[in-house]
């Protein structure tokens, strides 16, 4: 079979005996529409079309490659890595895209083109909406850096709070346990200054219900300075006794502070480092909520990633049948009727073969069976 689909010259001829001559930049836009250059090159009214969806291919490209970068950057801190990554990203991009645009084909009828863009449609926006975001979040790095400040004191706040209650849980029986020793302390050293107090109004003469009004260290004063003296005892005695006890609560009481303390201090050193990629598109979300003029911004960015990226494939399926899609489609039916002429070919010489075995084994077969008889 004649082979449709050779190269042909640069040069095209016209009716008019002009030639059209592609270049090289046109060249490389027509490639990054994924159309077949030598098809194209034989339609020179198609190649402003096709070098237009190319350019659409590219920058969409160009800007996921910036993008990717950007957003690896803010994990990675890393220039080299966020490159090599938003390179490799935007190449996985472009090669996607032009799938996309080259997978529409114009033959059939428009509800037909238009069910099987359905699905590169939506694949399309997602890809703009993951393009967008990082790229917002660059353009609006100032306030978002503001809004992180404002969720890194938000969050140590609740952290603050968050521990306190963990002090007081911890440190509580401790805490409530030494209340009571020094609630009875307190009480012993009551008990002792009114014994003092009353001792000394009872030397000095002065009547009380408790004193007898005479003047000097008489029975009553000598009672009472015995009732001191023994209350003093009492309260050494306890303060003694409960020394040790004190000492062990305040340490662990201590200790309750010191370790959530260092707990704390480890949490606030990472909420400082709170400006990943995730913690960014929080804040960038927060300052959505809050002023509507952020949030009508982002999503004016948002859909113009988003029809840029989909552009392609509208004008890909609004576009009038051209030259190009007609010599497409005569191209692919010339290798199908091609393909099916060499199956049938061979499907016609293999059970002719077969025929031919079977007659031959029947031949032989009969004249064993005829030597036999003889």
């Amino acid at each position: 079979m004649e082979n449709k689909t050779q190269t042909p010259d640069k040069n095209i001829p016209t009716k008019s005996g002009m030639y059209h001559q592609m270049n090289g930049f046109q060249k490389f836009l027509m490639m990054c529409s994924g159309s077949n250059i030598h098809i194209l090159q034989k339609s020179p009214s198609e190649w402003n079309k096709y070098a237009g969806i190319g350019g659409i291919v590219l920058f969409t490209a160009v800007f996921a490659t910036l993008s990717a970068s950007y957003a690896m950057f803010t994990v990675f801190e890393d220039v080299w890595i966020s490159a090599g990554f938003g390179i490799l990203w935007g190449l996985m991009i472009f090669n996607l895209d032009r799938y996309i645009v080259s997978s529409i084909k114009k033959t059939g009828s428009f509800w037909n083109q238009f069910f099987m863009a359905v699905p590169r449609l939506i694949l399309a926006t997602f890809l703009g909406i993951v393009i967008s975001k990082p790229l917002e979040l660059k353009i609006f790095e100032k306030e978002v850096n503001k809004q992180l400040n404002t969720i890194i004191q938000r969050n140590k706040t609740e952290l603050q709070k968050t521990m306190n209650g963990r002090i007081l849980q911890q440190s509580g029986p401790f805490a409530e346990e030494k209340q009571k020793i020094q609630k009875q302390i307190a009480t012993y050293q009551a008990s002792y200054d009114s014994a003092a107090v009353e001792l000394e109004k009872e030397i000095l003469g002065t009547k009380t219900g408790l004193t007898s009004g005479k003047v000097g260290f008489g029975t009553n004063a000598k009672r009472k300075s015995e009732l001191k003296e023994q209350r003093r005892k009492d309260l050494e005695n306890y303060q003694k006794q409960m020394e040790p006890r004190l000492k062990y609560l305040d340490s662990q009481i201590s200790g309750v502070y010191q370790n959530l303390q260092t707990e704390q201090k480890n949490s606030e050193q990472a909420e400082n480092k709170f400006d990943g990629f995730a913690a960014r598109l929080q804040a960038l979300s927060e300052l959505g909520d809050t002023n509507s003029i952020m949030a009508l911004a982002s999503f004016f960015i948002m859909m113009m990633f988003i029809t840029l990226e989909i552009s392609p494939v509208l004008v890909k399926l609004i576009s009038t049948v051209g030259p190009y899609d007609y010599l497409l489609d005569k191209t692919e039916n010339d290798y199908r009727l091609y393909s099916k002429e060499k199956i049938e070919k061979g499907n016609a010489a293999t059970d002719f073969r077969i025929e031919d075995f079977k007659n031959n084994l029947g031949n032989k077969i009969s004249k064993t069976c005829d030597n036999s008889v003889a």
